[in-house]
């Protein structure tokens, strides 16, 4: 059920000098969330997509990278108008937006499910001073307020791959609690895998709380601090 418990503010974003900041209320000008982990990547994931790169070529990466992010962006619009009207749209006619399409219906059928409200999605988000950033959505999932992340991949993840997004859900969820006087400490990433020709999207769902919350709460402050050191 969506219901839009939070009066959520936009917050206006721009890029300077290849950073993408947002412009709060208070008139400062912050990086966002995804620029301070781009900034800060580890050395070994660099030098592993540096790699790929080489190993399919410059060219064919750069495709795969559009087609992966033109993918993504459809699957998000589709689960948005999901939420927000309470079904799924039509399956398009355009045929270079079913996989989009049908991605999206198996995040619904096996991923929303679960959820018992909807308070925002695409929910804007900051945290005074030091950072900024959008968050898919945001409400209650098995019956505890969570961040939720939609993510569409081309292979099976495994967990130990997927660290920037585990530090994504930390970074909304601070910034939530610190705007809106939550407690939210659980995160869920709602991931489906590309379809094959004559294959269906396949579900993978990873949820961040407890211990592993705190740790990946406190490596997301580490990343902050990185970034502010180098880069500010």
């Amino acid at each position: 059920m969506y219901i839009p418990k939070f009066n959520y503010q936009p917050i206006s974003r721009q890029t300077v000098e290849g950073r993408r900041l947002y412009a709060t209320p208070d008139g400062r000008k912050i990086p966002s969330v995804t620029t301070i982990l781009d900034k800060t990547k580890p050395h070994e994931k660099i030098k592993a997509l540096n790699e790929w790169r080489k190993r399919v070529g410059y060219e064919r990466a750069q495709q795969i990278t559009t087609e992966s992010a033109n993918r993504g962006t459809g699957m998000h619009s589709y689960l948005e108008r999901c939420i927000r009207d309470g079904q799924m749209p039509d399956l398009p006619g355009n045929k270079f937006n079913h996989n989009s399409w049908h991605m999206a219906q198996t995040i619904k059928n096996q991923g929303l499910i679960n959820c018992q409200e909807f308070w925002g999605i695409e929910v804007p988000l900051y945290y005074p001073e030091i950072y900024a950033g959008t968050s898919d959505c945001v409400g209650v999932h098995n019956d505890q307020e969570s961040i939720i992340d939609f993510k569409q991949t081309n292979k099976p993840k495994k967990k130990e791959w997927i660290d920037d997004y585990f530090l994504q859900l930390c970074a909304y969820a601070v910034a939530h609690n610190k705007l809106h006087n939550t407690d939210i400490n659980r995160g869920v990433i709602m991931m489906c895998i590309a379809p094959l020709e004559n294959n269906v999207p396949v579900y993978q769902e990873f949820i961040l709380e407890g211990q592993d919350w705190k740790h990946y709460e406190n490596l997301w402050w580490d990343r902050v601090e990185e970034y502010y050191t180098k880069f500010q």
